[in-house]
């Protein structure tokens, strides 16, 4: 039994206005099958896709709170002036320049959305020369060691990196980003605003894979969904997740 990352989940007041700016970022297609926005590689129609993680930006009614969203995505660049390039068209999209406690001196340039989620243009790494225009869904968080053991226990990813600053995994098949959990101060505080979906591969049990992850130290998580297909779950630090139901 296994699970795979199928897509990133972003909260939004306006999905349609947020899932074009990122279809737009990202150089990807808009899909709104119906209350969601689906963003993915254009071309046909594929979910889940096999070698991206698409992103899926859902209805709420309220706006960001001004706290840092735990988990935010980087996108990779080629060169540094592709970097520039791509802040540049970014900004001219709605984004908007973000303080996170970053010092003046880093090499990345971090943003925000037109709803405020967070998210960094990092300067070229040979390392994410393969990863498409995603190149890592990065998460906060106390333990990577911790959250290392659950992930990795959780997903069919590889482990590729573990220390006490960050923990880094990769789907199999060594195609699209990296999901890293990076060592950061203080403990959870607000519900995320981005989270990951899983999904069960066919053929498997979906509530047998859910009470594998409560083995593994998911806990239950009541957002207010009611009776839905998917089961909403957090990890042994809070981050929620969902298990999506196979089709």
């Amino acid at each position: 039994m296994a699970l795979r990352p199928v897509q990133v989940n972003i909260k939004a007041v306006d999905p349609s206005a947020v899932g074009g700016f990122w279809a737009e970022a990202l150089g990807w297609s808009l899909h709104e099958p119906g209350v969601t926005a689906y963003v993915g590689p254009g071309g046909d129609f594929v979910w889940p896709h096999p070698d991206f993680l698409g992103i899926d930006v859902v209805p709420v009614p309220e706006p960001k709170s001004a706290a840092k969203n735990r988990v935010h995505l980087d996108l990779a660049t080629t060169s540094a002036a592709h970097q520039a390039e791509l802040v540049a068209r970014l900004e001219a999209l709605g984004a908007t320049r973000a303080q996170v406690g970053q010092s003046d001196d880093v090499p990345w340039t971090v943003l925000a959305d037109p709803e405020g989620n967070e998210f960094c243009v990092l300067e070229p790494r040979e390392v994410h020369r393969d990863t498409g225009p995603v190149a890592t869904v990065l998460v906060d968080c106390v333990d990577p060691r911790a959250m290392a053991r659950f992930w990795g226990g959780a997903v069919d990813w590889t482990l590729h990196e573990v220390t006490d600053e960050h923990a880094v995994l990769r789907s199999a098949a060594g195609v699209g980003p990296y999901l890293e959990f990076l060592r950061t101060p203080g403990a959870k505080a607000v519900p995320d605003r981005v989270h990951l979906d899983l999904l069960p591969y066919p053929g498997d049990d979906k509530e047998a894979e859910v009470d594998r992850l409560r083995a593994l130290g998911a806990t239950d998580l009541d957002l207010g969904q009611g009776h839905v297909p998917w089961t909403v779950l957090a990890d042994p630090e809070g981050h929620e997740f969902c298990v999506l139901a196979l089709s």
